[in-house]
């Protein structure tokens, strides 16, 4: 992994009025590494972005208009492995869930991506990298207000042996089950308050997770070329494989909820809603989002700062944050 950045280290703004205010990046910063996916080495620049920009992605090597996809439910076309984004030129950006869950969880709104292929690099298999050169870039505060949309009834979607559910909450929070037969995972649970807790010290450094027969499998099959014991966790039966095992009892649980972080942020602001998720994946939330921001009944666009007060006062009064 190679990092560079231009000016000198900035950190995450940590008052109190930046959960207010949309944010973005005060500082460019580039990295390079390797596509899970395609195994090819790709160069990515976070660069800052204008208020109301939301997070762009630009390829590098395409030329002209058909470079920008933005990152917004809507564009998702692939959720096999990884959420791929596409525009209407059929130009795709790939994986993009860990990098979206870092902006998520470090309050950033307005980010430029732009990156010369496919695939986002998957560094670690978790968020830790982003978050890193979030911080070296710095986060500014921007003279707009922050927006967030506000969940107004339950909505639910199943699949199989899953399932995702949104539902009013005076807050932002993720409930995720799991249940596999393999013992390293067995059942776990993991409820996040992401405006209360740190996303960074929780959620950022959980990798993703395969068994060593799906990825022996996909490497057969050419897909996965880029997986590696340095970026992701393989068990095998009831052991991980990886040197120094877990980081966490529950890295499982806790990356399931980052991937649920990353695909939700697509929706274009912070949910204001209580996510439950029971096995969860991409391609189910993101039928979840385009479930819910269909439904105008559903949802409203509101200030940060009129949720805050609401959540304040009810804080005060000593209630739970449930809707």
């Amino acid at each position: 992994m190679r990092i560079s950045y231009d000016n000198e280290l900035g950190g995450s703004s940590t008052s109190s009025a930046a959960r207010f205010r949309q944010q973005t990046l005060k500082n460019s910063i580039y990295c390079s590494g390797t596509g899970l996916h395609g195994g090819a080495k790709v160069a990515m620049s976070l660069h800052p972005a204008a208020p109301d920009t939301g997070i762009v992605f630009r390829r590098s090597d395409i030329a002209g208009e058909d470079a920008v996809i933005q990152g917004r439910y809507d564009m998702v076309s692939d959720t096999r492995l990884c959420t791929t984004l596409s525009n209407e030129a059929g130009v795709s950006i790939s994986t993009v869930e860990h990098l979206m869950a870092a902006l998520a969880g470090c309050g950033l709104d307005n980010v430029i991506v732009e990156i010369n292929g496919p695939e986002i690099p998957i560094m670690d298999g978790s968020s830790e990298p982003f978050v890193f050169l979030i911080d070296c870039a710095g986060v500014e505060m921007q003279d707009a207000p922050r927006r967030v949309i506000r969940v107004l009834k339950p909505v639910s979607v199943e699949d199989g042996g899953s399932t995702a559910r949104i539902e009013p909450w005076v807050g932002s929070s993720i409930n995720i089950e799991l249940d596999f037969e393999s013992a390293v995972i067995g059942r776990q649970s993991l409820f996040m308050d992401m405006l209360s807790e740190s996303f960074r010290e929780r959620l950022s450094r959980a990798r993703t997770f395969g068994f060593l027969h799906e990825v022996e499998a996909l490497q057969a099959a050419g897909l996965a070329r880029g997986g590696s014991m340095e970026n992701a966790v393989v068990i095998s039966g009831d052991t991980v494989l990886n040197e120094g095992g877990l980081r966490f009892d529950d890295e499982c649980a806790r990356h399931k909820a980052l991937d649920c972080v990353g695909d939700l942020y697509l929706a274009g602001a912070m949910l204001i809603g209580h996510f439950h998720g029971v096995r969860p994946g991409h391609a189910i939330n993101n039928r979840l989002l385009r479930e819910l921001l269909a439904d105008e009944s559903a949802w409203e666009m509101a200030d940060m700062d009129e949720i805050a007060d609401e959540i304040a006062a009810v804080e005060a009064r000593g209630e739970l944050v449930r809707a």
